[in-house]
């Protein structure tokens, strides 16, 4: 083979290389990258990260009564727990529903002065403790509360350790998931749609209720399904607002609580069937997660 013979094949050795690298683009590229061992210095936290994590969780199974399992979750204190949590879980969610998507849609196609703002103090329950939001609700919708006295005094409504009252605690620690999930959604969604209904008469509310609901119903879901989560282990803000009287706003997150120092097999139990929803949520969300850009 002649020097050029060898250049111009080393030249199209190179070129082949650059062409399957422009063929398989960035993922040809990132699996090129997968295939390198990790550093040391990343892998041994990431592994520490991951023991963090996990091991409380696997304790949990461990250490669960397996056998006494079905006779602590047929207890009648169980399931009206448990009743309780559904019911006030899927009521909060219906309000964060009814409320959140509107609120949502506001501020993903609204300009208005103070936006930044609102969406601040939206988002605010997701980083506020749970306690605090529980007093802030009292000082709020007490008896005595800036909005609470006049429910009691003009159509004799009050919340406070009221089963209402935990939906309404509920809901207020929710809401920004379900909240901050729709905007996301609204923001990715083509809004050409909406201005295509719109010239052929639509009212903006006509074109929200036939075009952009169906365009964003994943991202509802997927913020539907978040909200109930969060509110289905809703501790903080329940026990403060609503309190912890079995039957009426006894959660599952209070019984775990309350058995916690009396029985404590009967919390693990509890506690497991809260890590089965938090599991089934995860799986029902993973598509939708997986497929995220």
């Amino acid at each position: 083979m002649t020097p050029l013979d060898e250049t111009g094949a080393a030249a199209d050795g190179e070129g082949g290389h650059e062409a399957d690298a422009l063929q398989d683009g960035p993922r040809g590229r990132r699996a090129r990258i997968r295939t390198r061992g990790a550093p040391l210095p990343l892998l041994v936290p990431a592994l520490v990260g991951v023991a963090f994590l996990t091991v409380p969780l696997v304790a949990l199974l461990v250490r669960a009564p397996w056998r006494s399992l079905p006779g602590l979750l047929t207890s009648a204190q169980v399931w009206e727990a448990l009743r309780l949590s559904l019911v006030c879980a899927t009521a909060a969610t219906a309000v964060s529903l009814v409320v959140g998507v509107p609120l949502a849609w506001l501020l993903a196609r609204v300009e208005f002065p103070g936006r930044g703002l609102v969406r601040a103090l939206v988002t605010l329950p997701l980083v506020l403790p749970p306690v605090v939001g529980g007093v802030a609700l009292l000082m709020a919708l007490g008896r005595n509360g800036i909005v609470g006295t006049w429910l009691d005094s003009s159509f004799g409504v009050t919340l406070p350790f009221t089963t209402a009252g935990v939906v309404v605690a509920e809901a207020f620690v929710a809401m920004p998931f379900l909240v901050i999930s729709v905007e996301g959604t609204l923001r990715a969604a083509d809004p050409r749609y909406e201005e295509a209904a719109a010239t052929l008469g639509a009212s903006r509310f006509t074109a929200f209720r036939r075009v952009t609901l169906p365009l964003i119903a994943p991202g509802i879901a997927a913020g539907a399904v978040l909200a109930w989560a969060r509110a289905l282990g809703e501790f903080g803000a329940t026990i403060t607002f609503a309190g912890n009287f079995p039957g009426r706003t006894q959660t599952m997150p209070l019984a775990v609580y309350l058995a916690l120092q009396s029985d404590p097999e009967a919390a693990i139990a509890l506690s497991l069937v809260l890590l089965a929803v938090s599991v089934a949520v995860l799986a029902g969300l993973r598509d939708r997660w997986m497929t995220a850009r």
